[in-house]
């Protein structure tokens, strides 16, 4: 059956998207457009009509990579757990994911991303877009919980979501480098529930 255009552009989307994954984890900022667009079966025409730049290229792998992520983390903490229970929750599944086999090679691709960002300025300005809306998710999975005898609220939430996040992309890195190794889901989530004190979250 024959695609239609739509279905074509997604599979080229696609293809593009994943073979940046593979040549980015390997090469890092020397990444070359031309190599990314023949591992696809694509020219670098389609890198510019459907991303617009190479970095466009870039910033649509930054938010493949970080998507399905949050999804997970918003699976981990449903709706009906306190803050203190949601914070305990995505603190494990932090934990967690660095046992998977694929972490190092994950962590790879990571910070050749964010090598390329400080690298480029309009990277490092499209890098921070992508992660800050990604971020945006983390804050509205606190917002509204349940703690201390009232409810979290956005500004609360994005206090919370900055640290957390920092804590745990450190933990986590110093796990999967070895530097942390014998840190257990328990310490994570002790560490990470600490953050949700009155004096980290501040008023209302």
């Amino acid at each position: 059956m024959r695609m239609t255009r739509a279905e074509t552009k997604e599979r080229n989307r696609r293809a593009l998207i994943d073979a940046a994954r593979r040549i980015v984890a390997r090469d890092g900022h020397r990444a070359r457009l031309d190599e990314i667009a023949e591992q696809a079966g694509l020219t670098t025409g389609a890198v510019y009509s459907l991303f617009g730049s190479k970095n466009g290229l870039m910033t649509a792998l930054i938010a493949d990579d970080l998507g399905p992520h949050y999804d997970d983390i918003e699976q981990a903490a449903p709706a009906e757990l306190t803050l203190v229970e949601a914070v305990d929750a995505f603190a494990r599944y932090y934990r967690r994911v660095c046992d998977d086999p694929d972490a190092v090679r994950q962590l790879s691709f990571q910070l050749s991303l964010q090598d390329m960002a400080l690298r480029d300025p309009d990277m490092r300005t499209r890098f921070a877009a992508a992660v800050r809306s990604h971020e945006e998710r983390l804050i509205a999975l606190f917002t509204g919980r349940a703690h201390g005898g009232g409810t979290v609220t956005p500004r609360q939430a994005r206090r919370l979501a900055i640290a957390v996040r920092a804590l745990l992309i450190g933990l986590s890195q110093g796990v999967t480098l070895g530097l942390a190794e014998a840190a257990p889901e328990s310490y994570f989530a002790d560490a990470a529930r600490a953050l949700t004190a009155p004096e980290v979250l501040g008023p209302p």
